[in-house]
């Protein structure tokens, strides 16, 4: 009934204050005042609504605009206090936390004493080039003036200083001349024939493996586009043209083709892969081909179904996609990417096909359509880097609630970096002791009243509710200790494409995508094994050309074993030492903790 009256009230109020305002006088008459009242309380209420959806608004809209001026960076926990979550209720976590301090503190001692130089008698020049570098002798010319007293007899030269300079000298090219014998009978000379030399790449053989080997590396491994390759191959006396250079790396890949189907089929016996995609942009041609009659090729299909949607846009290219997998298995260290016209479903699904491992993924619709299909015997899992993420770029909108989250979070990935040396049985014994406990406090404040008090419509609220959606998928590593927490591994792939993108910027059709895709997947696997690049794709186009080895003898951890003149151990050495880094920084939070809640 109120509301019936709520627009006469509204009448009234108006021309009581305007009398209000005339005589500054309040209403006399009971009915009047309380008339007034209602309607001020009203506006009142309103108001009120208004101005806290505003102020929400004004919040969110400022966290964003911090986060947009700030740009992507690496994720930091620079609060001590949020290191370490309170739980003193919990004797048993509190009793892993101190167990964890001491083994912290022996930790740091391990390093710390692993990583001293050990005490030489002589500290050696530090102009000291490679043994093995060829030295070439350069004479210092004595001064006229002194070489005439020389000559007299006046001076003699006592001996000699030799110091060293180290020279660099541009890629050399030897153009290899064949000489072929042309062998004959003695009784019949007239029967010939001639002793063919070694197989090589192109029409003819005119280039030997070692060109092809330098094309792909600078192409996939140094991601230079075949402009800097011309100046490259220039500065050593020839200038290819860029369709040489692009018919070169069309024949490694078809030299390489079965090594490359070899480490995807080794991959999928892993116990675990990482996939990811990103965007790479292909040039639409100029006449949409035709689907062949009687053919049903998936690919093919959706590339001219997407050609044709780019037709009806007017775009001159159209969105494609770079896939990546790689094995979390060390006994399967490959990296293989796939090329595809879009992010369906389809580029999943027929390279998991018959898959039993477990999969690390993003929460695209598409994957997990895949994953979770009634067919599948797939393990879904999710990755904890992704849900982080979430909450830490949007923890500015209210950090009062993010800063319990992310300090959880940030022990589960803690308890990780103590187990990144032990084996899988002790990682495993691991998580089952302490990152249960940490999942459980976790989900306890998910499911609690301050969790569940964040709006829902806005970003830290949806941040939250990603962690709930996928919260089985987020828990399924900790049952074992081989399984990963995160997918950073295929991630830090994806920037192979990410950085190549923006120097070749585009790929020219299908094919060429299918090529780059293969040998990508033999630069970056070689790669991953800290090996030298260039002499390990000249040793595998020479053998496969050539037919001395089969494809599972090239695999580049085999390879490795029996080339170790090509292990880059400074690569190793980097690698160790930045887990040690974190390993220490890791323990001596933990440390500071333990002696902060000792107080």
């Amino acid at each position: 009934m109120v509301l019936d009256r709520v627009p006469l009230a509204l009448f009234m109020h108006r021309a009581i204050v305007r009398s209000m305002q005339e005589t500054n006088e309040l209403p006399d008459d009971l009915n009047t005042a309380q008339e007034v009242i209602l309607v001020q309380s009203n506006v009142l209420v309103k108001q009120k609504t208004e101005i806290e959806s505003l102020k929400k608004e004004r919040e969110e809209l400022l966290a964003e605009i911090r986060f947009l001026r700030a740009g992507k960076k690496r994720e930091k926990f620079i609060d001590s206090n949020q290191m370490l979550i309170e739980f003193e209720e919990d004797k048993e976590l509190m009793a892993a936390l101190e167990a964890a301090k001491q083994e912290a503190e022996a930790e740091i001692e391990r390093i710390a004493y692993t990583r001293k130089k050990p005490v030489q008698d002589k500290k050696p020049s530090p102009d000291k080039f490679p043994a093995h570098l060829p030295r070439e002798v350069v004479e210092v010319a004595i001064p006229e003036v002194f070489q005439q007293r020389v000559d007299s007899g006046e001076l003699i030269i006592k001996r000699y200083e030799v110091t060293e300079a180290l020279k660099s000298i541009p890629a050399k090219l030897v153009v290899l001349q064949y000489k072929k014998p042309i062998l004959a009978y003695a009784n019949h000379p007239e029967k010939e024939w001639i002793v063919e030399e070694e197989v090589n790449l192109g029409e003819k053989g005119r280039y030997h493996p070692s060109v092809a080997a330098v094309v792909v590396h600078g192409k996939f491994g140094l991601h230079l586009p075949y402009y800097r390759l011309q100046d490259l191959f220039s500065s050593s006396g020839w200038t290819p043209s860029r369709s040489s250079l692009d018919y070169l790396t069309d024949l490694a890949n078809e030299v390489t083709q079965d090594l490359t189907r070899t480490m995807l089929s080794r991959l999928l016996t892993s116990h675990c892969l990482g996939l990811d995609d990103t965007q790479v942009k292909l040039i639409m041609p100029k006449e949409i081909p035709c689907l062949p009659e009687g053919q049903h090729d998936p690919r093919t299909v959706r590339l001219i179904e997407k050609m044709r949607e780019a037709k009806n846009d007017k775009k001159a290219s159209l969105d494609a996609k770079m896939w990546g997998y790689s094995s979390f298995d060390p006994s399967v260290p490959y990296d293989v990417f796939d090329f595809r016209v879009s992010r369906h479903r389809d580029g999943p699904e027929e390279v998991l096909s018959g898959y039993l491992g477990h999969v690390m993924a993003d929460c695209y619709s598409g994957n997990m359509s895949v994953i979770l299909a009634p067919e599948s015997k797939m393990t879904r899992m999710a990755c904890w880097s992704h849900a982080r993420r979430h909450v830490y770029e949007h923890q500015d909108h209210d950090t009062k609630v993010s800063a319990i989250p992310l300090a959880l979070m940030n022990q589960l990935y803690d308890i990780e970096r103590r187990a990144t040396h032990w084996s899988d049985e002790a990682r495993g014994e691991l998580r089952d002791k302490e990152s249960r406990m940490i999942l459980n406090r976790l989900k306890e404040w998910l499911d609690g009243p301050v969790a569940m008090s964040v709006l829902p419509s806005s970003k830290l609220g949806g941040a939250l509710n990603y962690v709930r959606n996928h919260w089985d998928a987020l828990c399924v590593y900790v049952n074992d200790g081989r399984l990963p927490i995160d997918n950073n591994q295929v991630e830090r792939l994806m920037k192979r494409v990410a950085i190549g993108r923006k120097n070749w910027l585009f790929i020219g059709s299908m094919r060429a995508g299918i090529r780059n895709a293969n040998l990508m997947s033999l630069v970056a696997s070689a790669q991953r094994q800290e090996i030298d690049v260039g002499m390990y794709l000249e040793s595998v186009i020479t053998h496969l050309l050539r037919g001395t080895a089969k494809p599972e003898e090239l695999l580049p951890d085999r390879w490795k074993v029996q080339h170790p003149e090509s292990n880059r151990t400074y690569r190793e050495q980097e690698r160790r030492d930045k887990a040690d880094m974190a390993t220490v920084q890791a323990a001596r939070r933990r440390i500071r903790n333990q002696l902060r809640k000792s107080k």
